[in-house]
């Protein structure tokens, strides 16, 4: 098991550098607190790696992910509208930080769950969980991406902080839009 969990975590931790959902985590970080985006990404990380290693562990193959990627595409292009507007807390809002951080749970684990799904790193996960055991690759490669997109939302914090508003605002936008529009190519071919 051990082994199997450290495969994975390098596996799938260099696997997440520079991917989609590590850029979605620095984007994110720019716009909401720390914990939040943090717990939604390792609860979606941790289901959908739960999945993979179901699959690879008793079939060894992949899903069809054509469906999954316009779903994963409207809830990008989604988001980067939501971006666009940008958000104003209402007095209630600001009082009530355990309704925002449940939203911001609730929104960020949709999107990274749906982002996921015929991700490389599903199919990553699925192929290591086909001939490894299947406990320590999903503990393994969910502690990688989660490691690697902490990393993320580290540098989102650091950089965030030092960019206008306005310039973070249009950048996570545009972000959202490009990846939306790739999933949507994916799904669509």
């Amino acid at each position: 098991m051990i082994a199997a969990l450290l495969l994975s975590f390098g596996v799938i931790f260099v696997a997440e550098l520079g991917d989609k959902s590590q850029l979605m985590a620095l984007a994110f970080a720019t716009r909401f607190k720390t914990v939040p985006v943090l717990v939604a990404i390792t609860l979606a990380t941790a289901v959908v790696h739960l999945i993979s290693v179901a699959i690879g562990g008793a079939l060894g193959s992949a899903l069809p992910t054509d469906f999954i990627n316009l779903l994963g595409a409207i809830a990008f292009i989604f988001f980067g509208l939501w971006t666009l507007r940008g958000d104003k807390l209402s007095e209630e809002d600001e009082e009530s930080t355990h309704l925002s951080s449940r939203h911001v749970i609730t929104a960020v684990g949709t999107v990274f769950f749906l982002a996921e799904l015929g991700d490389k790193t599903m199919f990553a996960t699925v192929t290591l969980a086909t001939d490894s055991n299947v406990v320590g690759v999903w503990i393994g490669s969910t502690l990688g991406m989660v490691v690697a997109d902490a990393l993320a939302i580290l540098v989102g914090k650091v950089v965030g902080h030092k960019l206008p508003e306005k310039a973070i605002r249009y950048g996570s936008a545009t972000a959202f839009f490009i990846f939306g529009a790739l999933m949507l190519k994916e799904g669509i071919n």
